[in-house]
């Protein structure tokens, strides 16, 4: 009977055992995950912020005027984006219709640029090239003699028009790589202008007689949410910009 006991005793303490060691895992691995997520919701939110200020900041360039109705600016904004892809004139001061409405513009020179590298990421590529070089013999009156020099194809028509060219031995072709910087673009739509967690929209306040634009998160308080029955997901308002300044960088 003793014997029963004890064994029932045993197998309770290494249940015990295999339940402290599964709590203290959850313990570790769950609140890691919620502040994971946390981190992600801040940083999408924040996304989306700098993406508001910064059509408004292009809807003043193009019509020296900040826009309350933050989607509305991005229709504006997107529909000169448009245009000036379809046509590289088109510049300076323009009139359309957007959605029944009259739209007056005016559009600086290098606004696409702009526009793609500000919606942009930028992000770097290796490339294979082909260059074909050839070996040309040019008088050099420096040297007072002839001189072997390497051009690239690209370049060899203008050496032959060269008083001193004298002749091209011939060519080789080498291959080599070269890293290249460019932005990935996107395009702002609907989805940028509202908040990941409460989903409503992200606050545009144009203050100081239009001159001052401030953008912020609609969250008020604290948000909260349960997760995995014992813990929680919470956060704060996830910040604003303020006539350029972002409060996350302060």
């Amino acid at each position: 009977m003793d014997i029963v006991k004890r064994k029932k005793y045993s197998d309770l303490i290494e249940l015990g055992i295999v339940f402290a060691f599964l709590f203290m895992i959850i313990t570790i691995y769950v609140p890691s995950m919620i502040w994971e997520e946390e981190a992600e919701a801040a940083h999408i939110a924040r996304f989306n912020i700098q993406t508001v200020h910064d059509i408004e900041y292009f809807h003043k360039i193009l019509t020296d005027d900040y826009e309350p109705n933050s989607l509305w600016a991005m229709n504006v904004v997107n529909a000169v984006r448009d245009s000036v892809l379809a046509d590289s004139t088109y510049l300076g001061e323009r009139n359309f219709e957007l959605i029944g409405d009259s739209v007056s513009v005016n559009i600086p020179e290098g606004f696409d640029v702009e526009y793609d590298t500000t919606f942009g990421f930028l992000k770097t590529r290796r490339d294979t090239l082909m260059d074909t070089i050839h070996t040309v013999v040019v008088y050099s009156e420096e040297l007072s003699r002839n001189d072997t020099s390497f051009v690239t194809k690209n370049d060899l028509s203008l050496v032959m028009l060269d008083e001193g060219f004298i002749a091209d031995l011939g060519y080789e072709t080498k291959q080599r790589s070269e890293v290249v910087s460019y932005y990935d673009s996107y395009r702002p739509d609907s989805s940028h202008f509202y908040c990941p967690l409460i989903n409503e929209k992200i606050v545009v306040n144009i203050k100081d007689d239009g001159d001052v634009l401030r953008v912020s998160s609609p969250i008020e308080g604290i948000y909260s949410k349960g997760r995995y029955l014992l813990f929680s997901f919470k956060t704060r308002n996830h910040g604003y910009i303020e006539d350029g300044s972002r409060s996350w960088d302060q």
